[in-house]
């Protein structure tokens, strides 16, 4: 029999002409220096001279028509103010349809009037349903190893929409438009965990650290923990907040943990006198193993990706014409993990494995990690012609792949 084992395919390229997500928010300094030098360490403000440099992603219109198109619902949006309470039900509208309402619809008059009056609208999670920005998320995403998120801030003049706070997240600040100036603290919390809140009890903040202006086409990244605000001056602003939500080692160590529900010694009661923990310290240290805790991790990072299926209906139109000059290739934003054992390959991703049998291995192999797109009748291995389209019929159809040329 053979071992199993797991194999992290490479991680997703962008189209030729696009950059990738962690250098163009980072640029100049190198990815190298970042992540050497800033990463869960110090803050990184990088100005650029004012040129845009984001409106592909989201511009000041696209958020004027998500406003006012009448289709925005929450939870996808939201209105904050500093210093006030915002009531969800003073901005937004339920619309008569049979047989439910469009409930908690954005009230455009109301929003317009809120934003006049100083509220920021905040468009919330859309790495979820905004292209641009789900592609920008997922190349961040196969480049950090963590879950990234997307969150649009649309700020008037002279405002401000949220108080001094840190996040619970490691946080890319993108200026699309206009200008904000941030007051960045030192952390009176390191490195947060989800449910650590900041809160005035743990200490106010001292002397700002930074004090910049980020015009558009600037970018800071914040660590999780440092305290900060945010104020607009003579213009709107509208930037980008890209979170990454970590997964940290005490989250990887409760996983290895709740693998020890499989020994017994791990389920009899504790004695009264407390002896006895330090003889179950070797097994859960043979959980904790690096080769372990990396699969355990990855596994559950890939898990939990979304499929991102832009073109996917032309996509599969386009199947009943495929014959072995067809070119395909994997589809660029898919996070996946190829495992071969047991007899049968694997392909692990969007929550979902695809297994074959292990004469596709060569096949299924070069299709996650060709870095090139190929023809149908030029990948290796052992499989018939028949046999390769099924093959590509099936990836195409999961997600896993994309016809090239469609």
């Amino acid at each position: 029999m053979q071992t199993p084992s797991t194999r992290t395919p490479a991680r997703p390229t962008p189209a030729p002409s696009a950059a990738r997500a962690l250098g163009r928010a980072v640029e100049p300094v190198s990815v190298e220096t970042f992540l050497d030098d800033h990463w869960e360490r110090l803050p990184l403000v990088v100005e650029r001279g004012g040129r845009s440099g984001f409106e592909d992603l989201l511009s000041e219109a696209d958020v004027e028509r998500l406003v006012t198109s009448g289709g925005l619902r929450h939870p996808a949006f939201r209105l904050a103010k500093a210093g006030e309470r915002l009531r969800l039900r003073d901005y937004s509208t339920d619309i008569s349809w049979r047989p439910e309402p469009f409930a908690k619809t954005a009230d455009a008059e109301a929003i317009a009037a809120a934003f006049a009056d100083g509220a920021t609208i905040i468009v919330q999670g859309m790495h979820h349903w905004w292209p641009a920005l789900s592609r920008f998320c997922r190349e961040l995403e196969a480049e950090l190893g963590h879950p990234a998120q997307a969150n649009a801030y649309y700020t008037p003049r002279d405002s401000q929409g949220l108080p001094v706070h840190h996040d619970t997240h490691d946080v890319f600040v993108l200026q699309v438009a206009g200008e904000k100036r941030w007051l960045v603290y030192e952390p009176v919390l390191e490195l947060p965990l989800r449910d650590q809140r900041y809160d005035s009890a743990l200490g106010a903040p001292g002397e700002p650290v930074h004090d910049v202006v980020l015009r558009a086409g600037d970018t800071m990244y914040l660590p999780r923990g440092w305290l900060h605000q945010a104020v607009t001056s003579e213009t709107d602003s509208l930037h980008l907040t890209i979170g990454v939500n970590v997964y940290p080692w005490i989250e990887a160590v409760r996983a290895a943990l709740a693998e020890c529900a499989d020994d017994v010694e791990f389920r009899r009661s504790v004695p009264a006198d407390g002896e006895g923990g330090r003889d179950l310290l070797d097994a859960l240290a043979e959980r904790l193993d690096p080769e372990a805790v990396a699969a355990r991790t990855a596994g559950r990072f890939v898990d939990g990706r979304r499929p991102i299926l832009d073109g996917q209906l032309a996509q599969l139109r386009a199947l009943e014409e495929i014959d072995t000059g067809t070119r395909v290739e994997r589809r660029p934003t898919v996070l996946a993990l190829f495992e071969f054992g047991d007899g049968r390959v694997r392909l692990r991703f969007h929550g979902k494995t695809v297994s074959f049998p292990s004469r596709a291995a060569g096949e299924v192999e070069h299709l996650a990690f060709a870095d090139a797109p190929t023809a149908i009748g030029d990948l290796p291995g052992s499989l018939d012609e028949d046999g390769r389209l099924v093959l590509v019929r099936r990836l195409v159809r999961e997600g896993f792949l994309v016809l090239t040329d469609v």
